[in-house]
């Protein structure tokens, strides 16, 4: 029974995603997860980066959620605001994984 509620739940976030935010809050919503994840993402990817590089890598990520973050609220005050620039590469992965070290 834990699998079907897990494909159920599942299917319902995917035809979530597949209808276009109409409110000025769907879009902060979406907004703001989109910036979690992307900070998430960035501040793996800076633990692949050699030391020295390491906390300018981390400080750039952060830099770039706070101007996310603005960008999302941006979308909550103005009911006409529309994301308008998609920034960063392509989509890597769609699958967070951890190394969980014994």
């Amino acid at each position: 029974m834990g699998t079907l509620h897990a494909q159920t739940a599942e299917d319902a976030s995917l035809a979530r995603g597949a209808q276009e935010d109409t409110t000025p809050q769907q879009r902060y919503q979406t907004a703001i997860r989109e910036a979690g994840g992307g900070l998430k993402i960035s501040l793996e990817e800076c633990k692949a980066a050699a030391m020295t590089e390491r906390t300018a890598c981390n400080a750039q990520a952060r830099a770039r959620y706070t101007e996310d973050m603005a960008a999302a609220k941006a979308l909550l005050k103005n009911p006409e605001a529309r994301p308008v620039n998609v920034t960063g590469g392509p989509i890597r992965s769609t699958i967070t994984s951890v190394d969980i070290k014994p």
